[in-house]
């Protein structure tokens, strides 16, 4: 195992023949959402929850299109709760957490292909009911008539992240669990990660969060990839705190990694990792869960005395959009996500759409 003080060596770019998983900051077609079906998830919090997701959507539309996924059952109440602005189809679902269960697209090297990877859900290693939700993507796609390929191994889409160029990130932690692909070594999983996402490096992160038990320390808590190139990853300045050494590492682990130029990757520290007591819970709300969509970054907020400040820091990484804070953090985060989590971008073919809301069919 490479030591976190260790250089990488150099590894050849992708060839002009490679599909690649882009960056998430890349321009959009629309956004994907799911409504939350579950009652047992968040009990007699359901419907608050539904009224997060349905103030996620509608706020999103204002800058792409948006298509919020549910069970025919709840058609009704997710139109009137989204508004005229989202598109609401019906599809069976077992959750919200599409991000997870929903198709993860690569385009081509001319960007005028787009394509859908379709991945094994297993509900998280088993913890929760998966069954409609294994087949979401696969449904989506048949909708869309669009292409897809299939890949052979566990995996959500929380659990990696990209820069679009040369490096896909996630935690040993999660993709290494025997709950997820227990005849897999780490040099087969990190084979299909490279053909999977075009990138030529697979960065593995030893930690997630410690309260993060229902995905086994999904990255997309941690860590997210400005325009720039950038890195922003999720420390904890709080000596007390179980996330603090374990964050740490990571940080130290990141020694080494270089961008797509071959320059050492800039890491930007999030230092501040909010912890709030809801409905008699203590939940983790990172603010690195946040969505980038085309001239929007949305990211949950809980109140706290550093929201200004932690705000301005990703504002100053993304320039050309409006940073947004939004205080849904604690529901989602009860429920076991976060804005992240519960929102699957579809990038753009080329370039992104003409977009009016209300009026982008799909």
């Amino acid at each position: 195992m490479m030591r976190p003080d260790e250089t990488r060596p150099m590894k050849p770019a992708i060839t002009a023949s490679s599909w690649r998983m882009p960056a998430e900051h890349e321009p959009h077609e629309r956004t994907l959402i799911a409504w939350p079906t579950d009652d047992g998830v968040y009990g007699p919090l359901v419907s608050a929850a539904r009224d997060a997701h349905a103030e996620i959507a509608r706020l999103i539309a204002r800058y792409e299109p948006v298509t919020m996924l549910t069970p025919v059952s709840q058609l009704d109440e997710a139109r009137r709760l989204c508004g005229p602005d989202v598109d609401v189809r019906s599809l069976e679902c077992d959750d919200s957490w599409v991000r997870d269960t929903g198709p993860m697209y690569q385009l081509d090297a001319a960007g005028t292909t787009r394509r859908a990877t379709l991945w094994q859900f297993n509900g998280y290693g088993g913890k929760y009911p998966h069954e409609r939700d294994a087949g979401l993507a696969a449904q989506w796609c048949a909708l869309r008539e669009e292409p897809t390929v299939s890949m052979p191994m566990v995996l959500e889409g929380g659990s990696i992240i990209t820069n679009g160029h040369n490096l896909v990130v996630t935690t040993s932690q999660c993709l290494l669990n025997p709950n997820r692909n227990p005849t897999l070594g780490r040099g087969q999983i990190e084979g299909i990660l490279l053909e999977a996402t075009g990138m030529a490096e697979v960065v593995w992160l030893p930690y997630g969060l410690s309260r993060d038990c229902d995905t086994d320390g999904h990255v997309d808590n941690l860590a997210a990839f400005a325009p720039s190139g950038q890195m922003l990853l999720q420390t904890c300045a709080d000596p007390t705190s179980p996330d603090h050494d374990r964050l740490a590492i990571n940080r130290r682990w990141l020694n080494g990694c270089r961008n797509h130029r071959g320059e050492p990757l800039q890491v930007i520290e999030i230092p501040v990792l909010p912890e709030v007591e809801f409905a008699r819970r203590l939940v983790s709300v990172p603010y690195l869960n946040f969505y980038v969509a085309n001239g929007l970054v949305l990211v949950p907020t809980t109140d706290h005395p550093a929201d200004s400040e932690i705000l301005e820091m990703i504002a100053s990484e993304f320039p050309d959009r409006q940073v947004i804070g939004l205080a849904v953090g604690p529901i989602l985060a009860y429920g076991g996500g976060g804005i992240h989590c519960i929102t699957q971008q579809i990038p753009a073919v080329c370039k992104p759409v003409s977009y009016e809301p209300g009026r982008t069919p799909l």
